[in-house]
């Protein structure tokens, strides 16, 4: 017996209703009527927006870690809070330490605001020590001050792409590796985002910041030709915001400094597009 929830959504009830329909004639289903709870997901509707909320997960995760009442932190990970490999006391259970962050991972899907600390403990779980386990304890409190947030989906928008991306320059205490991270909207809708370690080690923060605009250009790109194969209407321009002037600036510039010679296919990469006028590249602050 095999079993599967899907979705059926659509602007045209009637179509929507003809897919169910053809569906019930080929397999057995079971229509469940409008969208309210999927694989963990709450679907709160109003007349103007839809939110996804995984309040309830969240819950069981501070019920299991018996953190239900916890004192609640303000953030997912402290800025100043540097982590390596084999730092520590080795933890008795680790099977604990990964599943928690198995489960914070699965969060991150509606949670984007701790994105960035799942990915740094994630990259502990093989050999997890109590520091580790320490630096869990202010994402779950961080969980517990901000239970009811969620996503919050718009209908109403134009199909304008835009995106923020940013980097942390050799943070990774044990390789000296930077993060990667960005984050993706439709209108006012967030609709992708990540945060993950690079690949190589850079050797400047614009390098590293660079780095970041590529990855956040090659998902940008893939959203818009996936739109436009849809035949949606996107803007002829989309824009990506950075924090770091020298990368704006190396993004329309056509010298290359021999200190950036080896980015040099990163370099093409966005110049091309920013010259094709798909992308903008624009700076911005971040607190």
């Amino acid at each position: 017996v095999y079993v599967d929830d899907i979705i059926v959504t659509g602007s045209n009830p009637i179509t929507v209703n003809d897919i169910i329909d053809f569906l019930a004639s080929r397999f057995s289903i079971k229509d469940l009527g409008n969208l309210h709870y999927f694989l963990g997901v709450e679907v709160i509707r109003s007349s103007d927006e839809i939110i996804l909320s995984q309040a309830n997960y969240v819950n069981e995760i501070l019920s299991d870690e018996l953190m239900s009442y916890c004192k609640s932190a303000k953030t997912p990970m402290s800025a100043s809070k540097l982590l390596k490999l084999n730092d520590g006391a080795q933890l008795i259970d680790a099977t604990r330490y990964r599943r928690v962050l198995g489960r914070l991972q699965y969060l991150s899907f509606t949670r984007l605001g701790i994105a960035y600390a799942v990915n740094k403990l994630s990259q502990f779980m093989q050999s997890p020590s109590d520091l580790h386990w320490k630096a869990v304890k202010p994402v779950l409190r961080y969980l517990r001050g901000t239970l009811q947030f969620g996503l919050r989906v718009s209908p109403k928008f134009d199909f304008y792409l835009h995106m923020y991306s940013d980097a942390d320059w050799a943070r990774d205490l044990t390789d000296r590796s930077s993060t990667s991270g960005y984050i993706l909207f439709l209108g006012p809708n967030p609709i992708s985002w990540s945060s993950k370690k690079q690949k190589t080690v850079t050797r400047l923060s614009t390098e590293a910041e660079y780095r970041a605009v590529t990855n956040a250009l090659a998902e940008l790109l893939w959203v818009r030709n996936l739109l436009l194969e849809m035949q949606l209407l996107v803007r002829d321009i989309s824009t990506i915001y950075c924090d770091n002037i020298g990368v704006t600036y190396l993004s329309k510039n056509h010298v290359l400094h021999s200190r950036m010679k080896h980015v040099e296919v990163d370099f093409h990469f966005v110049r091309n597009h920013v010259e094709e006028k798909l992308v903008l590249s624009s700076s911005c602050s971040l607190c």
